[in-house]
């Protein structure tokens, strides 16, 4: 007769097997649902500011926050050069635009719209099919009546939110 304890045993390691089974026909698993096929290491070089509004705290606030992120949702681990899978690029473009004006006889802007746009070089040294160059870019609104001055350091924030999580969704993300 199967004691309580060995039937418990016995259960856990059916589960353990088939869970097992399972992320094993998943490919190489992340457990924060990051593809790295293999990978376990990656760079990120400095993204250069090459946009003539675009200042080198920008581009530092970019590189940090990509790190960040993919530390955060991966299981990879930062190198300071060499990784087997290497960020770079270049902020091509920091711009203000007018994005709402308000009818009437004289038009006004109402809303002005900051956009932010950058260059990346994704290169994974395990994966060449993987490889990419391409832009990504990004905006937020503002009033018209505010300085950019004002409010650029909280617009760059949310923007470097989005734009990294896209760069993430791009290269490491399977999308």
């Amino acid at each position: 007769m199967m004691t309580r304890l060995h039937y418990l045993t016995a259960r856990a390691l059916v589960l353990g097997g088939v869970l097992l089974l399972v992320l094993g026909s998943c490919g190489v698993y992340s457990p924060f649902g990051a593809q790295t096929g293999g990978a376990k290491t990656f760079s990120v070089a400095y993204f250069t500011p090459v946009a003539s509004l675009a200042s080198p705290v920008t581009a530092q606030r970019f590189t940090e926050a990509l790190k960040d992120i993919v530390q955060r949702q991966s299981t990879l681990r930062w190198e300071s050069a060499g990784g087997e899978l290497q960020f770079s690029g270049r902020i091509v473009g920091y711009d203000v635009t007018t994005s709402a004006v308000s009818g009437g006889e004289s038009e006004t802007a109402t809303q002005n719209r900051l956009t932010v746009k950058v260059q990346v070089v994704y290169e994974n040294s395990l994966d060449a099919d993987l490889n990419f160059e391409r832009t990504f870019s990004k905006f937020a609104d503002f009033p018209a009546d505010r300085n950019l001055f004002d409010v650029e350091e909280e617009l760059a924030e949310q923007i470097n939110d989005q734009l990294v999580q896209e760069v993430f969704n791009a290269s490491l993300g399977n999308w």
